[in-house]
């Protein structure tokens, strides 16, 4: 009996080495948006890519937790298991996610220093005056009339990275340049 093993283009074009990068920021920083635009570019150039975004993550995986500070570090920590197990096996996986305390963001790092997973730290440092006024999700509008407590970087700390790998001030440049720096980054790494 003989089997014959088909291939598309794009599986034989595929990229299989895989890696965490994660986009930490305010409320509306430009996250997600340069996270999707960056996905874009890596998955036309062969990669396997997933984005995990903050909100779905709390919506189906983290859902029942809340905004404490042991919550927060509890999804952070789901987020960066998932991230690493998607990226030991090959996938370029894009993590847009606040990601509030350094320690949380240190412990997702060591898990993949741990696995032998490469992982890249990306600070999207838009003001939270900028942010304030993109307020994509309303959040700040709702925190101004006294509606939401507990906004990050508002009424909640936000510690930003001291040496990430990247930062990016998404208020000086384009979501295509943001997202084209990152590319580079993976590119000067070995990982594009």
């Amino acid at each position: 009996m003989t089997t014959t093993i088909t291939t598309t283009a794009t599986q034989e074009n595929q990229v299989t080495s895989g890696a965490t990068v994660w986009l930490t920021g305010l409320p509306s920083a430009g996250k997600t948006t340069i996270a999707h635009e960056l996905a874009g570019r890596l998955r036309a150039d062969g990669h396997r890519v997933e984005v995990l975004d903050g909100d779905e993550i709390r919506e189906f995986i983290s859902a029942g937790l809340g905004f404490s500070r042991a919550d927060r570090h509890a999804n952070v920590q789901r987020i960066g298991f998932l991230a690493d197990l998607l990226a030991r096996n090959g996938v370029k996986t894009l993590v847009p996610v606040i990601a509030p305390y350094a320690d949380s963001r240190d412990a997702v790092r060591k898990r993949h220093e741990v696995s032998g997973t490469a992982y890249l730290e990306v600070h999207v440092a838009t003001p939270v005056e900028v942010c304030s006024v993109r307020d994509v999700k309303g959040l700040y509008a709702k925190q101004a009339a006294g509606e939401l407590t507990g906004l990050t970087g508002v009424d909640d700390p936000y510690e930003a990275p001291e040496s990430p790998d990247l930062r990016i001030e998404s208020q000086n440049q384009t979501v295509q340049e943001s997202a084209a720096s990152v590319y580079a980054l993976l590119s000067e790494r070995g990982l594009a």
